[in-house]
């Protein structure tokens, strides 16, 4: 082998890494977890400050990682950059005995050669505040859910568990429960009407806005109409009568694109456009981050790492997008600045937004190489991706309020002047009409 061993995560990424190290570098997978607590017991020293007790889970790994690791000058351990990656380096090092203060941890947010060759070039120590936060999530469930489990699954359903996450999600359902018990229904009506201008053929639909009062429509308390009598009188009111407009605003607006995907946004969009569930979500994703074998390419990575809640986005990677959407769309439709994105107070920031990784692989080009899934998902990410650094969409704006007597009907609608981003990430409903 090389004089360098590389240890992942993955043996899919494992694959993809090898092709861009060379032949000085020998790449292997630790398939996970392959030190963990037990399944059967505690696992934790209560006694002893709640100290882990861990066991290998995967012997046959741990002897290979040995053996690979006696015949290196040096090791690399480039698990993933999230706790549990940090937590999997850890444990990678103190089976090695190797020094987790030393040089010994690589980390990337995306698996390009360029990526993947910086991060080789500049190890740092493992991070043990990062180590001790995975430890404590894996504790706590323990001391948590341990001995609730079984009683769950003999009292309630084979199969059921409780613990750190499911103790908060019981917590959460109780209390959206008495929410759902302290309701109060309450009645309301939507008013609508058809209504066709003039002599035309083409008809629009106009709501009930609220009634007319002294030259200043005046809407009813919350914006409903909560009285049936109030709403029988409406419509006996309008039903065969004209409406006259006596408002008619016109103006222009513009629309924003979305940031780029998280993992939560990535899901959402994933269902409503693509109707996959969070399982195969999650699973595709995993494919495009650690790669897949591309027609004349070989084992290649298609995006960012997937576990992210930011939508920081690398300079690199915004002037890369621009390249794109000039050649492709025109520079008409690049966002004439750099548009950045806030992130949520309770965001991270360790990561990237989930971008593509490699701006000269667009979907269309390698669909041949991707399932069905694969090339779905990715299509999603890269246009959402593009999109975010196009330029606004200009829309032409009218609101039109209509009277029968003191009653007022509103209808509002605007026109794509300029689509900018739409171009690319277009509504959900156009994407159904196409």
């Amino acid at each position: 082998m090389g004089k360098n061993l590389v240890i992942v995560e993955s043996p899919a990424k494992a694959k993809t890494i090898e092709r861009y190290l060379g032949h000085d570098y020998k790449v292997t997978a630790t398939v996970g977890h392959f030190r963990d607590l037990p399944d059967k017991t505690l696992g934790v020293s209560v006694e002893n400050d709640f100290k882990p007790l861990y066991i290998d889970k995967n012997v046959k790994v741990k002897k290979e990682l040995i053996a690979l690791a006696s015949q290196a000058d040096q090791v690399y351990i480039a698990t993933d950059p999230d706790r549990e990656g940090e937590a999997i380096a850890w444990h990678v090092a103190k089976t090695l005995k190797i020094d987790p203060e030393s040089s010994c941890r690589v980390t990337f947010n995306e698996i390009t050669k360029k990526a993947v060759q910086e991060a080789i070039a500049n190890p740092r120590a493992i991070d043990m505040n990062l180590v001790d936060a995975q430890q404590a999530r894996r504790i706590l469930d323990r001391l948590v859910g341990y001995e609730l489990s079984p009683l769950l699954c003999k009292k309630i359903r084979t199969g059921l568990s409780a613990g750190r996450v499911q103790s908060v999600v019981t917590r959460m359902v109780l209390d959206k429960d008495a929410e759902i018990e302290a309701f109060i229904p309450e009645d309301y009506w939507n008013l609508s009407c058809e209504v066709t201008p003039g002599a035309k053929k083409d008809s629009f639909t106009v709501k009930y806005y609220g009634t007319y009062e002294g030259g200043e429509i005046v809407k009813p308390e919350g914006g409903k109409v909560t009285d049936k009598t109030a709403a029988d009188r409406i419509y006996e009111n309008v039903k065969d009568s004209d409406l006259e407009a006596f408002s008619v605003k016109k103006g222009k607006g513009s629309r924003k694109p979305a940031p780029p995907f998280t993992t939560s946004t990535m899901q959402q969009e994933a269902s409503r456009r693509l109707g996959f569930t969070t399982r195969t979500t999650t699973r595709v994703a995993q494919q495009l981050y650690e790669g897949v074998n591309i027609e004349g390419q070989g084992q290649t990575a298609l995006v960012t790492y997937i576990r992210t809640d930011s939508v920081r986005i690398s300079d690199e990677a915004v002037a890369a997008s621009k390249g794109l959407i000039k050649e492709k769309y025109g520079k008409e439709f690049v966002c004439p600045y750099d548009r950045k994105f806030k992130n949520r107070n309770s965001a991270q920031d360790a990561h990237e937004a989930i971008r593509p990784s490699h701006f000269d692989l667009n979907p269309e080009s390698i669909k041949s190489s991707l399932s069905n899934e694969q090339y779905k998902l990715y299509k999603l990410i890269w246009e959402r991706f593009l999109a975010s650094q196009m330029a606004d969409a200009v829309t032409n704006t009218v609101t039109i309020d209509a009277k029968c007597g003191d009653d007022v009907f509103r209808a509002t609608g605007e026109t794509v002047v300029f689509p900018g981003f739409l171009a690319a990430y277009g509504d959900i409903k156009d994407d159904k009409k196409a």
